[in-house]
């Protein structure tokens, strides 16, 4: 798996297993599935990085067969968000009909997440919950204390803070699968607390319509697995 979170198997670090009764396999399997097919765009650079077969996963898909298919989310919503970055990316093909990025979607990842400049919608969790709006920041901490505390550990991507949206889903993803006592806990506390917040912003930042289209199918993913799990989230104040 690339630039996610690997969790360590330790039996003495375990998350609210006296309250704890193991859903239904398949929801999280579906759980993983979102994890694993978002959190690539939020990653992977169109250009330069390693989602390629995300991406070309994504230009030969078929909406009307997906969209009724798509976990935890209704069935229009899920066409409209997925018909938004499948045809956006119409222009991303080479003449044998592989993705090959174009400028607008290179550039619109990096204006959106990367820089040089002022990035309109920074996808790291603290920026918006922390007073002072930076990296690193107080939930960011706490994320990290509460994946060392439960034996969770990463193995790649070092200097990113865990906090990043796509690290955030490739976790989520791999809780479900590994760890599943610790997933309502990790969406409840450090997840589900500012992701809809974020996406709203993305939502209404992006000017390629793959983003907008990413940003509305993911957060009607994530807040569908919310129901699902019947997570009750207390919100913080948002400073950004």
């Amino acid at each position: 798996m690339t630039e996610q979170e690997s969790v360590q198997s330790d039996d003495e670090m375990l998350c609210d297993t006296d309250e704890f009764e193991l859903r239904d396999a398949d929801q999280l399997e579906a759980i993983a599935f979102i994890g694993e097919a978002l959190s690539p765009f939020y990653l992977q650079d169109p250009r330069k990085g390693a989602a390629a077969v995300s991406f070309q996963a994504m230009v030969d898909l078929d909406v009307e067969a997906a969209a009724p298919a798509w976990p935890f989310v209704p069935e229009d919503q899920a066409a409209s968000a997925l018909r938004m970055m499948v045809d956006s990316l119409a222009t991303c093909r080479d003449d044998e009909g592989r993705f090959l990025s174009d400028d607008d979607l290179m550039w619109e990842y990096r204006r959106l997440f990367i820089g040089p400049g002022k990035k309109p919608t920074p996808p790291w969790g603290s920026v918006y919950t922390d007073r002072e709006m930076v990296v690193f920041g107080k939930s960011t901490l706490e994320l990290r204390a509460w994946m060392r505390a439960h034996g969770i550990a990463r193995t790649q991507d070092e200097r990113t803070p865990e906090d990043h949206i796509g690290l955030m889903l490739a976790l989520m993803a791999t809780l479900a699968r590994e760890r599943p006592t610790c997933l309502d806990e990790f969406l409840r506390d450090h997840f589900l607390t500012w992701s809809g917040h974020f996406l709203d912003e993305l939502a209404e930042a992006a000017e390629h319509p793959f983003y907008e289209g990413l940003a509305h199918l993911t957060a009607a993913s994530l807040d569908g697995i919310r129901e699902a799990r019947g997570v009750s989230v207390t919100y913080p104040r948002f400073y950004r």
